[in-house]
């Protein structure tokens, strides 16, 4: 089967982190069987050439799999009238969310534009449940709806990391991963929480990992926080074996987001088996995370600090679950290209 993937985020020279999830669907892809060409671009003139570029080694697909409505959507669309070619939409863009906000803020073309792509599509895939009812709500409308996840690499299941890392005499760790955008991801709400959780008891040490535009910032607010000295530890961006090797020392993981649309790290921690606090966000729900309501986050932080206690303290009662086959590439292999069957033989 040729699948021809269409996105405008994809890992390059420039920025090796961009679209990563994009990448391991098509590697999850590939290892079913399929040959899969890969179209990245931001403007329809590139996505054209590019596509003209892949006509003249004579090569076609039988089924183009479109990461967010954008102008690629034009590719599709063109390829399903001139050539019958089916395509699925995979969606991941946060700008649904109301949290967001951005999809409502676009002109009434644009958003009767991503309407029409998204109701010519065989089927559309939402990582999360939050992001489809979001879509669903700005009256996007689907033949039919599905789910899909994304992949977390093997390396999260290494049970030798945690064996390598003793956690028996020795403060509790508490785990943060994530990017430094304060209006999506509210880092500074989990250290106010750490500043009050650490005026009551110091045995635990919160770790956070991660860069971006309002590091610095976080940083600063931080350092006037003045929290006692080995609360907080920052490692600033690692690789993922890098962060699976945190998860499987750390004793629990928390996430303060105002919103995700999916929430990798949160997969990530459930694979790693660790008990996982969260706002409820993304995919929180569906990996039994213990849920802290967004105004606690936000504005309560001597409420949060009592979260963060449980999880870190009390928390036998909550066992971490590890979802191994859920978000493995094989297993979203497998179900990416059952879905594609399904759509070439008109079962969808």
């Amino acid at each position: 089967m040729n699948v021809l993937f269409l996105t405008p985020w994809y890992p390059s020279d420039k920025d090796a982190m961009s679209g990563l999830f994009v990448l391991k669907h098509v590697e999850a892809v590939r290892a079913q069987g399929c040959e899969v060409r890969v179209i990245h671009s931001q403007g329809w003139c590139d996505t054209w050439h590019q596509w003209k570029a892949l006509q003249r080694e004579g090569w076609r697909p039988d089924i183009v799999q479109l990461n967010v409505i954008q102008k690629q959507g034009l590719l599709a669309l063109w390829l399903k009238r001139k050539h019958g070619i089916p395509y699925v939409i995979v969606e991941h863009w946060s700008g649904f969310l109301p949290e967001n906000g951005e999809f409502a803020k676009m002109s009434v073309f644009k958003r009767r534009f991503y309407q029409f792509i998204a109701k010519k599509a065989a089927m559309i895939l939402t990582v999360s449940e939050p992001l489809q009812r979001a879509m669903k709500a700005h009256g996007l409308q689907a033949r039919q709806w599905g789910m899909i996840d994304n992949v977390v690499d093997d390396f999260f299941l290494d049970t030798s990391i945690s064996q390598r890392h003793s956690k028996q005499d020795r403060n509790k760790v508490l785990l943060y991963v994530g990017c430094f955008d304060e209006r999506a991801k509210n880092v500074k709400g989990l250290l106010r929480a750490a500043k009050m959780l650490s005026e009551k008891r110091q045995d635990w040490q919160l770790v956070i990992v991660g860069t971006g535009v309002d590091y610095k910032e976080v940083r600063e607010y931080a350092e006037a926080l003045a929290l006692p000295a080995n609360t907080l530890r920052w490692t600033g961006e690692l690789t993922p074996q890098q962060v699976a090797e945190e998860m499987h020392r750390a004793d629990a993981f928390v996430l303060s987001s105002r919103y995700e649309t999916y929430g990798i790290v949160l997969a990530e921690a459930a694979t790693a088996g660790l008990p996982i606090l969260s706002t409820p966000v993304g995919i929180a729900k569906e990996v039994e995370a213990l849920l802290v309501p967004q105004e606690i986050a936000q504005h309560k932080a001597g409420t949060f600090a009592e979260f963060i206690e449980s999880i870190l303290f009390n928390n036998e009662s909550r066992k971490a679950i590890s979802q191994r086959d859920r978000f493995s590439a094989n297993s979203i292999g497998k179900k990416l290209t059952d879905i594609y069957d399904r759509c070439l033989h008109h079962d969808i």
